[in-house]
């Protein structure tokens, strides 16, 4: 019996090179500035149009700032990728959603919002969190540049087929448990090797009774563990989110497509490689401590002893506290911290301000955090407004910034200082990955906002 991986794969295989990958059909591929420019360089030197171009959509994210975007970018490098990608677009005849106007923002958090990822697609990407599109029941991955410009050449890429894992979460989340910390569990389960050539099916109670903002931030985490990619079953929670959006399916088109969707499903005697259970009254909310998403604790718990790591992995574990100011045995409960990040392609979402606001309302921001929120498009923006939620968060002493990237990479303005502690709801925490010396400690949106009112690691079940 096939799982929906192979239902998916197998729909989409053009020929089978002997011994070697597949030549698998791409439904959809997004660009953005950092990752595209040789792709199109390449199609020039050999003189070649894009073969498909209305599966193509483009948009800046990474590099621009989330201020006073009517001007131009200050950085010159980033000026640069950003005027090279719309100069790409006009050449080769592809739809962009440029900076500053209505339809911009987040790459992986516009596909989803405009009805461009659909169950059942392959999507790709020049970046690693491409799985996020997972969620609608997509089999999406990163790319490499050169393989960016297979795509644009021949809709096409050679690509060998992951092994199959399923990851079950039985059982219904706690208070203030998200699927931010759903992920983060399972990122400290697994390791960050553990799902290596593996592409994840996630099921379970847990999963299914996620919204599909949930569902997108849980799918956007997959490749923190090593997975090529994660991805959720289509159900009734799929098509009502997609239902009247931009790109969606119409009239008779829609029927036909809920009659396809609808068989989007692992058989019920399906095998996987891997099969993996976990209990959703294990989690609580969660934090890291350390320099990559697999060290993370229950925001209650303590950071492992040496002795609890295993030995070869030990100077690593020692490093990265040391990186962090943190040693073994340490509750991070109370300790201070600096700034404060909501937003990202991780949770960025208009779900995760709901959220956020929920915490901080009647409340205050402490006077030493600094707080960026960034929403993850200009949609989300004008459905914080419309919600009344810019006003919670006036109120709260918070101001929103505009979309984009922001702070959770280094390629924008939004850097964290040297030594300071910032609670982050982006992906990962990198040595300097939100800044040359910052130190980066992942959060859900409800676990940022405690710490933004209180000024430290607080649990948020106790505001």
């Amino acid at each position: 019996m096939n799982t929906l991986f192979d239902k998916i794969w197998d729909r989409h295989i053009v020929q089978i090179v002997n011994n070697g990958p597949s030549q698998l059909y791409i439904d959809r591929l997004y660009c953005h500035e950092v990752t595209s420019p040789q792709a199109f360089d390449g199609l020039r030197e050999r003189k070649l149009k894009v073969f498909r171009p209305q599966q193509v959509f483009c948009m800046p994210d990474h590099n621009i700032p989330t201020h006073d975007q009517d001007r131009p970018i200050e950085d010159p490098i980033g000026r640069k990728q950003v005027e090279v990608l719309d100069a790409n677009c006009k050449e080769f005849g592809l739809t962009e959603f440029k900076m500053n106007s209505k339809d911009n923002g987040i790459i992986h958090v516009v596909g989803p919002e405009k009805g461009l990822s659909l169950p059942g697609m392959t999507i790709v990407c020049g970046d690693s969190h491409t799985s996020t599109h997972g969620a609608m029941g997509a089999i999406a991955f990163g790319i490499g540049t050169s393989e960016v410009e297979m795509v644009l050449a021949s809709q096409c890429i050679l690509q060998s087929k992951p092994k199959s894992m399923r990851i079950n979460i039985n059982g219904q989340l706690g208070k203030a448990v998200t699927p931010k910390d759903v992920a983060l569990y399972l990122i400290a389960k697994l390791t960050t090797s553990g799902a290596t050539g593996y592409f994840i099916e996630y099921a379970g109670q847990a999963v299914q009774e996620m919204s599909m903002e949930g569902r997108l931030t849980l799918c956007n985490l997959s490749i923190e563990m090593g997975a090529r990619g994660g991805f959720i079953a289509p159900d009734d929670t799929t098509f009502e989110y997609i239902k009247g959006k931009e790109y969606a399916p119409k009239g008779e088109d829609w029927s036909k497509a809920i009659n396809f969707w609808k068989t989007l499903k692992s058989e019920q005697d399906a095998v996987f490689d891997k099969e993996l259970s976990f209990d959703a009254q294990d989690i609580e909310p969660r934090i890291t401590y350390g320099t990559n998403p697999g060290m993370g604790i229950g925001i209650t718990e303590t950071i492992p002893l040496c002795e609890a790591i295993d030995t070869a992995s030990q100077s690593s574990f020692i490093k990265s506290l040391d990186y962090m100011g943190f040693t073994p045995g340490m509750s991070l409960l109370g300790h201070t911290i600096d700034y404060v990040f909501l937003g990202a392609c991780t949770n960025g979402r208009i779900e995760d301000f709901r959220a956020f606001a929920s915490i901080v309302k009647g409340k205050k921001k402490a006077d030493h955090v600094t707080a960026w929120l960034v929403p993850g498009s200009w949609a989300v923006m004008e459905q914080i407004k419309a919600e009344g939620l810019d006003t919670i968060l006036h109120d709260a002493g918070f101001s929103i910034r505009q979309p984009g990237c922001s702070a959770c990479l280094a390629m924008n303005d939004d850097k964290i200082p040297a030594g300071k502690y910032s609670i982050s709801t982006s992906n990962r925490n990198f040595e300097g990955r939100q800044g040359p010396g910052s130190r980066t400690i992942l959060a859900s949106p409800i676990v940022a906002a405690a710490a933004a009112i209180t000024g430290k690691i607080t649990d948020p079940r106790t505001l």
